[in-house]
């Protein structure tokens, strides 16, 4: 009998095949108009039946798909003729590999991520895709932190948005168990201290991170008090890229606070402190954060993503935590979810702080 010959690529394939190159073109840091244009065809290949995909194949004419342009067709052709993709191609030789960077080893011991956005706020993809991006660079949790109300050029979520994005995060855990979607919030910290959202919700989430985004060039005594109240609330569990500095695009330059007064609160309260991954932050300065580990803090180690691909981010706050010798049980996101979710609990159950563990 003659060899069985190999399945044909499939449009489950196709779809893959978008997405992968989407997530390159977002790691990568590319404009977003280029990879939303693979996703957006990604999502429209997937709701089309696979006859009529077939068939628009046959006969040329994928640019008929809703989305659909020359360059995602030929993708998409490509796949289903089982022929290789040269783009694909292109963009995975290029990408760089994390192997032998200085914080590797530090990657690899994370087992999740509590800081990203989905198109709820001022993401760029639905919560489906940042999850399943997370669950294959190998996470085992990802906390959902979409903006809070007062943030209305991110779309902030009023307490009825974060109420249904609640069911909807609840609904998926069924579907990707053991993985875990953590329900979570970037909540503003508001120029009293207090926290941008009903203290009933806060007690509910999983997960909540707070950061300034107004008023970043208080003067330093006010911007001190602002953030001590926010530290010592009981609901905060990781304090989100702490300056708010900019170092790309717009350049904006670090908030000034007393930031042994505000590092001291933040070990005394339980309160991680955020090593932010983003390439136009990389927040806090180095200075700060050796500062944060002699106070006794431990660090979140967060992508801060607003797409899937920015998710594989994570690197570069490793690396920085590599250069002070940080080892994973001082990392919060390398803690097992158990242990996680008793440790960001604990304080809203009891409300007398968590302090070093």
């Amino acid at each position: 009998m003659p060899p069985r010959r190999p399945a044909r690529a499939t449009q489950d394939d196709a779809v893959a095949t978008l997405r992968r190159i989407a997530f390159l073109l977002e790691r990568s840091g590319a404009t977003s108009y280029r990879s939303d244009a693979f996703r957006h065809a990604a999502r429209s290949l997937e709701a089309v039946d696979p006859g009529t995909v077939a068939t628009l194949a046959a006969e040329g004419r994928l640019t008929d798909l809703s989305r659909v342009g020359e360059k995602t067709a030929a993708v998409i052709g490509a796949v289903l003729r089982d022929e290789p993709v040269g783009y694909l191609e292109e963009l995975e030789a290029t990408a760089p590999t994390h192997d032998e960077r200085p914080g590797a080893a530090l990657r690899a011991a994370l087992r999740g991520d509590l800081h990203s956005h989905t198109d709820a706020s001022d993401g760029g993809s639905p919560l489906q895709e940042m999850v399943l991006a997370a669950m294959e660079l190998g996470h085992e949790y990802l906390a959902v932190t979409d903006h809070s109300p007062r943030l209305t050029v991110a779309n902030g979520l009023s307490p009825a948005r974060l109420r249904a994005q609640l069911d909807q995060i609840d609904a998926l855990n069924a579907a990707v168990a053991p993985f875990r979607v953590l329900t979570g919030i970037e909540v503003d910290i508001l120029e009293d201290g207090g926290l941008d959202q009903e203290p009933e919700l806060l007690a509910r989430l999983d997960v909540v991170v707070g950061s300034v985004h107004s008023k970043l060039r208080m003067e330093r005594a006010p911007m001190t008090r602002r953030l001590l109240e926010a530290v010592r609330n009981p609901h905060l569990d990781v304090l989100g890229h702490c300056t708010g500095r900019r170092l790309t695009g717009r350049v904006r330059p670090p908030s000034t606070f007393d930031h042994e007064a505000v590092f001291a609160a933040c070990a005394e309260n339980g309160v991680a402190v955020e090593v932010n991954s983003r390439p136009d932050r990389l927040d806090p300065p180095h200075a700060l954060l050796q500062s944060a580990l002699d106070l006794g803090c431990d660090v979140s180690i967060d992508s801060d993503a607003h797409a899937p691909g920015q998710l594989d981010w994570q690197i570069a706050g490793c690396d920085r935590a590599a250069e002070h010798a940080i080892p994973p049980s001082r990392v919060v996101n390398a803690w097992p979810v158990d242990q996680l979710l008793a440790w960001t609990g604990r304080t809203r159950r009891a409300g007398d702080g968590r302090g070093r563990r």
